[in-house]
């Protein structure tokens, strides 16, 4: 095929042609490429125009159709089913959780929930089953909501190829970084330290991984759990997103992240571990970086709780020790990372160019409705687990 001139690349414009997912193979991009031309799909930026070429309406004349119109269109779609997402999430935590739990205490079950605060107690069998099964709804629910408004395949909405493992070890690396800076073992959410600390006040020892709820829990909470979250945050969202280009996609999922914490001493923990898991996506090529971001996240303040909670002479290793530790491997494998390899001038972000310039797509998409609404009374409930 013959090249286009200059003056040709001027006046044709196709936002689906132009995007190059970078560091993706050409599955990711062949089946993206492939959802976006869907015509009839609200949620698909596909944006085409002959800057020479003028449609007739008979009542306004010759129009000329504009990309940032186009663009706000679809935007303002996905923000909307971003916005319901968080509504989802929002109200499993806040009201969802507890009414499952008093229903179950007044059908007799021996778990109960303090109505004024986060603790739950009873026995250890029902406390277990029904936080893993409230966790699962809370993540399934927007998950299915998602793929049914938006209709998505797995393989367009996946990234799922190793373009370069050693961008892995670079996440893994930064996270053991980023871990120890925001070392709050709030940063998990209080019904999650709740439930170890639980376990920890049974036992004073580590001797709690000998309790069969606490081990089925954990794995839970640390795999299962974090491979549904990242599928939710860093898939089909991250990916309508990044029509717009990787920035955008990744300051708004960054965003939802910190703000569905409802804590203010969770987000920050949240944004970094949300920042590093799409950065090392992006990097890698593939989802599962950011699952394994999520994992040892996870198993970092999982340490911090045990080793707090613990005080016998049994434990061989302290908090500071354990912290200090973490640190260093991790400087150790970023270094490893950034000294090997010609990555220097590698692209591995999306960029959208248009008159909807970044800052304006950004304001625009937070406004939104029902996003708007709802991030605003994520930060009130923050706000007032502060005050109260």
């Amino acid at each position: 095929m013959a090249k286009q001139d200059d003056s040709e690349e001027k006046v044709i414009i196709n936002v689906v042609d132009e995007f190059d997912a970078v560091v993706q193979g050409s599955g990711y991009n062949g089946n993206f490429k492939k959802w976006r031309k869907n015509k009839n799909n609200p949620y698909a930026f596909n944006f085409e125009k002959n800057s020479k070429e003028k449609i007739f309406n008979e009542s306004r004349g010759f129009e000329t159709s504009s990309q940032t119109e186009a663009g706000k269109k679809v935007l303002g779609s996905i923000m909307h089913v971003a916005g319901i997402i968080m509504l989802i999430i929002a109200v499993f935590q806040s009201i969802i959780g507890k009414v499952t739990i008093i229903v179950l205490d007044m059908a007799g079950f021996d778990i109960h929930a303090n109505l004024f605060g986060s603790g739950v107690y009873g026995g250890s069998k029902e406390i277990v089953a029904t936080n893993i099964a409230l966790a699962l709804a809370a993540i399934l629910t927007p998950m299915i909501y998602l793929h049914k408004r938006m209709k998505m395949p797995l393989r367009a909405g996946i990234m799922h190829t190793v373009c370069d493992s050693m961008e892995i070890i670079g996440a893994i690396g930064f996270t053991m970084i980023f871990c120890t800076i925001v070392c709050l073992p709030a940063a998990y959410s209080s019904e999650t330290k709740d439930i170890y600390t639980y376990f920890a006040s049974a036992e004073t020892d580590v001797s709690v991984w000998g309790q069969e709820e606490f081990v089925v829990y954990t794995i839970f909470d640390v795999v299962i759990l974090s491979i549904l979250t990242e599928f939710l945050f860093r898939g089909g969202i991250f990916s309508a997103l990044r029509q717009f280009g990787d920035v955008t996609a990744i300051v708004i999922t960054t965003a939802m992240s910190v703000l569905i914490t409802q804590n203010f001493f969770a987000m920050p923990a949240a944004l970094f571990i949300s920042f590093v898991s799409s950065i090392g996506m992006l990097r890698s090529g593939t989802i599962f970086t950011a699952v394994i971001v999520r994992i040892v996240y996870k198993m970092y303040q999982l340490g911090l709780i045990i080793l707090e909670a613990d005080s016998s002479e049994d434990m061989i290793i302290t908090r500071t020790l354990f912290m200090i530790s973490v640190f260093v491997l991790g400087l150790i494998l970023a270094a490893l990372v950034i000294l090997t390899g010609n990555r220097k001038h590698k692209r591995y972000i999306v960029k959208y160019e248009s008159e909807f310039i970044e800052t304006k797509r950004l304001a625009f998409a937070v406004k939104v409705f029902p996003f708007s609404t709802v991030s605003l009374l994520c930060f009130v409930q923050a706000l007032s687990a502060l005050i109260f």
